[in-house]
């Protein structure tokens, strides 16, 4: 694996290693100014083609991956697969290679099998493919987009600048991932990343809703819920994921969130210095409540403005050469 994550395809958090997480989150921190502009586009990767494949739908990842690829003035084709050659039986693999003879640079896809975007990586000729989703999988920009908005955070109460704290920011901290943990490739991505950055990774969930292979996970499962509370410096908060069938492997929603709700009585057992993460989108009443969710500690709404810049870093870096990433 190289220690640069550019001219690589971005298929999961173990692609990167500590140091491609932190150049990715570094360039992110770069992109962000551009955020800040006026004008928020830069020519970086003007005359490059980035095509949008959404085989399951999620409206926020597909226009934060759009957004951030024309902000860097890269030609966007989305293919809208409702209406696509797919619906009419074309395979994957020729959905691939038919977009690909039309020159494209890179491939972002959301599908709902895993191991599609690695099955992918290894038809394109050319092209690098990042991955936005694949089944119970991976959501690796998900993840990233997590740790660069807790290490803003934590750097500013540090009165340091992100790009400089790298990911010593993480190291030995207390992260608390609470909710439907079977179903979540934005679980097993995150728990990767905060592993790699070096925080401490514990679990809370019905033991219906924990993986089958979660001893081989770098985690500890709680064995008390508001114990692990009480000593979380970051606390993500998982959706429970009813489409994928989490309402099946309890035994009510309003059960679930008694035992395991992040709410308005739990949160007051946060250290007042604590974070609160959710990749969205929330389910208010459920695994949130709605005061909870509008905490100042809550940082969603700064997680949503992130990923445009984590988008913008990962596209990059995928069509550059390492020499061209360290120059820019």
């Amino acid at each position: 694996m190289s220690s640069s994550a550019a001219g690589q395809h971005l298929l999961a958090i173990d692609d990167l290693g500590s140091e491609g997480i932190e150049e990715l989150l570094e360039v992110a921190e770069a992109f962000g100014e551009v955020e800040r502009r006026s004008v928020r586009k830069v020519p970086t990767l003007k005359g490059k083609v980035v095509a949008s494949l959404f085989f399951e739908e999620s409206t926020r990842t597909r226009l934060s991956f759009e957004t951030a690829a024309k902000r860097l003035s890269a030609d966007v084709l989305s293919l809208a697969v409702a209406s696509s050659s797919v619906k009419k039986g074309e395979s994957l693999r020729d959905t691939v290679e038919t977009i690909e003879a039309m020159g494209i640079d890179a491939v972002v896809l959301r599908h709902k099998s895993a191991g599609a975007p690695h099955q992918v990586a290894r038809w394109v000729n050319r092209a690098r493919v990042i991955n936005a989703g694949d089944g119970f999988h991976q959501h690796p920009t998900q993840a990233l987009i997590d740790l660069f908005t807790v290490r803003q955070e934590l750097s500013l109460r540090r009165g340091q600048q992100s790009e400089r704290s790298g990911l010593s920011v993480f190291e030995g901290l207390n992260v608390l991932v609470v909710g439907d943990i079977r179903h979540s490739r934005v679980a097993r991505s995150q728990i990767q990343a905060y592993a790699l950055a070096g925080a401490i990774v514990t679990i809370a969930s019905p033991g219906t809703l924990l993986p089958d292979d979660v001893s081989s996970w770098p985690v500890t499962v709680a064995e008390n819920f508001e114990d692990a509370l009480r000593s979380a410096d970051i606390v993500s908060v998982l959706r429970m994921q009813e489409e994928r069938g989490s309402g099946s492997f309890v035994p009510s929603l309003h059960e679930f969130t008694a035992t395991f709700g992040m709410t308005e009585e739990r949160s007051m057992l946060l250290k007042e210095n604590a974070l609160i993460t959710h990749p969205g989108p929330m389910v208010r009443g459920v695994e949130i409540a709605s005061r909870v969710a509008d905490d100042e500690r809550c940082l969603v709404r700064k997680q949503v403005a992130n990923g445009v810049p984590i988008r913008m870093a990962a596209l990059f870096l995928a069509l550059s050469s390492p020499e061209e990433a360290s120059r820019d």
